[in-house]
């Protein structure tokens, strides 16, 4: 899948950094990140935590808040891209927990997908709800969190 990633050029001229703390797309929006030419001035590095104990400890979420609201949830979306901001200390941090499939994780259906953003501490997250295969709720995934982004960067 080819992404349009001409926000990632808005935010290299604007000079506004960013991160990601990756689950379900276990690193693809970083990876897409990495695509354009000029991204290593803002993009000092990211994390991937697909596993409950990952998350808090490379991102310090506290294990009562991943217990009481799930992994899937909108909670946990904002605790990482908070944290994964705050950790790398840029700009922007960028989120993504949810199920890939083919099976359900926390009682939600595969496909499901919450996407947390924190831009210039401003929090909000996007819960969606994909079809298809798991490389293309992955993609999709990552394709939204771009047209996400769009929405902010002036």
């Amino acid at each position: 899948m080819q992404f349009d990633t001409s926000v990632i050029n808005r935010l290299i001229e604007q000079n506004k950094s960013i991160t990601a703390a990756e689950s379900l797309t276990a690193g693809l929006f970083q990876a897409t990140l990495g695509d354009v030419a000029g991204v290593s001035k803002i993009f000092p590095g990211g994390f991937v935590t697909y596993s409950n104990e990952a998350k808090a400890s490379l991102l310090q979420i506290p294990q009562p808040i991943i217990q009481a609201c799930g992994v899937v949830s909108s909670e946990v979306a904002i605790w990482m891209a908070q944290q994964s901001k705050q950790i790398m200390k840029t700009n922007i941090g960028v989120s993504f927990t949810g199920v890939a499939g083919p099976d359900g994780l926390e009682g939600h259906l595969s496909g499901t997908v919450f996407i947390g953003l924190d831009y210039d501490g401003m929090q909000s997250v996007k819960e969606c709800h994909f079809e298809g295969t798991r490389q293309e709720v992955r993609e999709q995934s990552v394709a939204e969190a771009l047209d996400l982004l769009k929405l902010h960067v002036k």
